[in-house]
């Protein structure tokens, strides 16, 4: 027989993971869901004070002033850092793939027929 019978096939090549992501494109991914919950924190403020213009203002007059609002406006960048960083963390945990990992469940021991009577 000639030496091409007897070698072995070389092994194929394994398939990479489709559920592996690299490691920048999570990092990427979860940035943009910090981004996008500014801007639904956003757009849900536009909406907020469209209603207040449509419905509030024309009916009372009322301009806010005596609210007092002025003293939080040095809150205002932590607020959005805080939005951003916790956008990010729950997308990080989605994109990741942590939050569709089943968890294992505990093991119960089940009792006997006779073991459950003599409870």
């Amino acid at each position: 027989m000639s030496s091409l019978v007897q070698r072995s096939r070389p092994a194929a090549p394994g398939r990479p993971d489709p559920l592996h992501q690299h490691w920048g494109m999570v990092i990427f991914e979860s940035l943009s869901a910090g981004v996008l919950t500014i801007f639904i924190v956003f757009a849900l403020i536009l909406i907020a004070i469209g209603v207040y213009g449509v419905v509030v203002w024309p009916l009372t007059f009322w301009d806010l002033a005596n609210l007092g609002l002025e003293e939080y406006g040095s809150w205002a960048s932590t607020i959005v850092w805080s939005l951003f960083a916790g956008g990010a963390l729950a997308g990080y945990y989605v994109f990741s793939g942590a939050a569709f990992r089943s968890k294992q469940k505990a093991r119960v021991p089940v009792l006997s027929k006779s073991a459950r009577s003599s409870r």
